[in-house]
């Protein structure tokens, strides 16, 4: 969803020309990046004066709501907090391979070493063999916790600590992946393509520069090998 917000201050106030400008430009952007823009919800809105954020504004007559599809089916809806609500919430992705970022590492004396983490597709259970990446570490999972409590398995979007088997507080670290090493285990990768923003840069960015990615709790310097496009 998109809220175009200051309507009141366009020239003239309340622009419908103006929100189809906006609209136009942004449809534009967010196809680039993936998203399919029939899907996204346009609000013309005004946060001072609170066109359209709880109720219909008379301000913009030309708005006709748009069009979203929620578990009641296509309905026509009209306000930001309408286009809240229309929100689905996202499934969990438990039928993929096991994918667990860690985020910590403890050793704990009674118990050995404790992985933290976060699972982010898959389900993590005790008594699974997982491999971590990029260390190429493989051990078995002793126990499955959050808070002391002992969980059977853990979910998408779960964060817990699990015990683990054989492996130091050396052998892993923040930032590497865990995932089942009898279903497709994470791996090193040598390179990837993707797609950014530049924010703010001092000088030129060209191949052979060595960004730093920060990619949950790692720090890797890595190095652009070739730019292939500029919009």
């Amino acid at each position: 969803m998109l809220g175009v917000n200051k309507m009141d201050s366009t020239e003239p106030f309340y622009s419908q020309k103006r929100d189809e400008e906006i609209v136009k430009e942004v449809n534009t952007y967010i196809k680039k990046i993936g998203y399919n823009p029939d899907t996204a919800a346009f609000v013309p809105i005004s946060g001072w004066n609170g066109d359209n954020m709880l109720e219909l504004s008379a301000n913009v007559p030309w708005f006709q709501g748009w069009k979203g599809t929620h578990e009641d089916g296509n309905a026509r809806r009209n306000t930001l907090l309408e286009a809240l609500d229309s929100v689905l919430p996202p499934t969990h992705p438990t039928d993929k391979p096991l994918l667990l970022t860690l985020h910590d590492i403890y050793k704990i004396g009674s118990i050995g070493t404790v992985p933290v983490g976060r699972v982010e597709t898959g389900v993590l259970k005790s008594a699974m063999v997982v491999t971590f990446a990029p260390v190429n570490a493989t051990t078995d999972i002793k126990s499955v916790e959050v808070h002391h409590e002992t969980l059977s398995e853990a979910l998408p979007d779960d964060t817990m600590g699990f015990n683990v088997k054989n492996v130091s507080v050396k052998d892993v670290h923040d930032g590497n992946v865990a995932g089942d090493s009898k279903n497709d285990p994470p791996m090193e990768a040598a390179g990837f393509t993707a797609q950014g923003v530049i924010l703010s840069q001092q000088g030129w960015i060209s191949a052979g520069c060595p960004p730093v990615l920060d990619c949950h709790t790692a720090h890797i310097t890595s190095k652009f090998a070739e730019l292939k496009e500029k919009n």
